[in-house]
C-alpha cells in the first residue's frame, strides 16, 4: 500500500465528512430552533425544510465550496474528472440507465410513506406551495448542484481513493453510511438511494449514472410536488 494512496483516502474523507458534518449538524440546529416538548424524531425532521430558501442555500453552498478541493484532488493525481463522469461513446447508454434507475428509486421512496405518518400534530404543517422562486432553487441545488457534486464525493471518493485502502464495495458502503448521515431527515431512504447509485456506477463505471439517478429522483419530487399543487 503505497503512502499516496494513504494520503488521498485521508483527503478525500476528510472533504466528505467536512460536508456531511456541516449540513446535518446546520439541519439539525435549524430543526431544533422549532422543537416543542412531545416531538418526536419524525416531527423534528419534518421543519429541516420549514424554510426551504435557507435550506437550498445551504445545500450550494456546502457543496460548491468544496468542490475545489475535489477538483485539485483529481488533477493533482493526473485523473481527468470529466473522464470519470462521462465516456462520449457510452454517453448514450449510461443516460439511460441514469433514467431508469432513477425511476426505480422514486418508486422505492414510496415504501417510506408509512414511515412519515408516524409524524404527530406537532409536526411541520406543510402548506404544500413551493412558489417560481423555490422551485428554481430547489432545481438548481437538489437536481444539478447535489446530484453532480455529491455523487463525485460519496461514489467518485469511495471508488477511486478509498478502494485501495478498504476495499471498494466496502468504502462505498462506508461514504453511503455518511450519505445517510448528511439527509438524516428523510430517515434511511437516501441510504437506500445510494444503494441504487452504487449499483448503477458499478455497472456502468461512470458517475454520469448516479449523478442522473440522484438528481433525477429529486427532480421527480419536485415535479410530483407542483402536479400535487404545490406550485
Amino acid at each position: 500500500m503505497k503512502e499516496n494512496d494513504i494520503k488521498n483516502a485521508g483527503k478525500a474523507i476528510t472533504i466528505t465528512t467536512v460536508l456531511t458534518l456541516f449540513i446535518a449538524t446546520f439541519e439539525m440546529v435549524n430543526a431544533l430552533r422549532f422543537y416543542k416538548q412531545g416531538m418526536n424524531l419524525l416531527d423534528i425532521a419534518s421543519y429541516v425544510q420549514a424554510n426551504k430558501w435557507i435550506f437550498a442555500f445551504t445545500f450550494v453552498f456546502g457543496n460548491l465550496v468544496l468542490f475545489p478541493s475535489a477538483w485539485f484532488l483529481y488533477k493533482a493525481n493526473g485523473i481527468s474528472l470529466k473522464k470519470e463522469i462521462f465516456k462520449r461513446e457510452n454517453l448514450g447508454r449510461d443516460i439511460l440507465w441514469g433514467i431508469i434507475l432513477a425511476i426505480i428509486a422514486s418508486l422505492l421512496s414510496l415504501l417510506w410513506l408509512p414511515v412519515y405518518k408516524g409524524r404527530t400534530e406537532l409536526g411541520f404543517a406543510e402548506d404544500g406551495k413551493m412558489g417560481v422562486g423555490v422551485t428554481i432553487l430547489y432545481v438548481i441545488s437538489l437536481v444539478f448542484v447535489s446530484g453532480i457534486c455529491k455523487e463525485i464525493y460519496y461514489r467518485g471518493f469511495a471508488k477511486r481513493f478509498c478502494g485501495t485502502i478498504f476495499g471498494e464495495v466496502t468504502a462505498l458502503l462506508l461514504f453511503n453510511f455518511l450519505f445517510a448521515l448528511l439527509d438524516w431527515y428523510n430517515i434511511g431512504y437516501s441510504f437506500v438511494l445510494g444503494l441504487v447509485c452504487i449499483f448503477g456506477y458499478q455497472k456502468r463505471k461512470r458517475l454520469i449514472v448516479p449523478m442522473i439517478i440522484h438528481g433525477g429522483t429529486n427532480l421527480i419530487s419536485i415535479i410530483f410536488i407542483i402536479v400535487m399543487g404545490g406550485y
